[in-house]
């Protein structure tokens, strides 16, 4: 199914030609410039133009692109927190995988944004820029089109996009702290990470915002400089302190269906308009009952 997609040119482009603006400001792949120029399918201003010319303060840029479904559609509601014409950022729920992981996993978020995008009359393509765990819940980043997932991709390798999370940890923790512990599989047990001298580096950034004497349990928020694999639930395993229901890493707790970790902030700049994207995922409700 063929496809469009449009930016538009602010002043900080103005006077770049259009190979300059693919190559250098958006840093898009040479293998994609030239097909793009061999199928004439960038349009400005609805017109075929050089290459070499300028580009004005306004002008809009028109990219047709061919692209199917990412997945089958699965009929399941999804809550939007963001959407335009590039991207779309939705609040996962808890026991979801975020993409499937075999052929015979049919209902993940991915399937349901998926569906979403096809009754709005769109290719269907929906690509996950990063992944939450299955109990996991909160913000997460789909690309709508092949032209912006390179970009995405780009940015999050960049630590460009700022993600915060909370999380109720077991236990009193200090009110501040970072924890900086190299994360590497278990060899003991095929999903979990460790703590490993020989595993990959890892920072995760915390702050204490609640302490409950009575139930023994903290409101902890975090932000990390890396992106490991359960890298929140290691490390706060590692200090003595497992996220409450997190039996995989030891929460001693096991009348929870999910644990409580939650992907409650996304924000970083567009790729295409350079304007600052910032979401907030509500709490899930198991949150309020701890």
């Amino acid at each position: 199914m063929k496809e469009t997609f449009s930016i538009q040119i602010h002043s900080k482009w103005q006077g770049l030609t259009l190979d300059a603006l693919l190559k250098d400001q958006l840093a898009f792949g040479k293998k994609t410039i030239h097909q793009w120029r061999m199928d004439k399918s960038i349009l400005i201003n609805g017109e075929l133009k050089p290459w070499k010319d300028s580009l004005s303060e306004g002008d809009v840029i028109s990219f047709e692109y061919e692209a199917s479904p990412s997945a089958p559609a699965w009929n399941k509601e999804i809550e939007l927190l963001y959407e335009d014409e590039h991207l779309i950022i939705v609040n996962k729920p808890a026991g979801l995988d975020t993409h499937p992981n075999t052929e015979k996993d049919t209902k993940t978020l991915q399937h349901a944004v998926v569906h979403y995008l096809l009754s709005k009359d769109h290719t269907g393509y929906a690509q996950p820029v990063h992944r939450l765990d299955r109990d996991t819940t909160g913000a997460i980043l789909f690309a709508k089109h092949p032209g912006i997932k390179p970009l995405l991709d780009s940015l999050l390798e960049k630590r460009l996009i700022k993600r915060t999370y909370i999380a109720i940890a077991e236990g009193k923790l200090k009110q501040s702290g970072t924890i900086s512990e190299p994360i590497g599989k278990d060899r003991h047990h095929p999903s979990r990470r460790r703590v490993s001298p020989g595993g990959q580096k890892a920072v995760t950034h915390y702050h204490c915002l609640q302490y409950n004497a009575e139930s023994n349990l903290s409101l902890v928020e975090l932000n990390l400089e890396t992106g490991r694999t359960h890298q929140i639930r290691v490390h706060l395993s590692s200090i003595g302190h497992p996220i409450f229901g997190d039996q995989l890493y030891g929460s001693t707790n096991r009348h929870v269906k999910y644990h409580a970790l939650h992907a409650k902030k996304l924000s970083f700049q567009h790729p295409f308009s350079h304007k600052n994207i910032e979401v907030i995922a509500g709490t899930p409700s198991h949150f309020s009952k701890n």
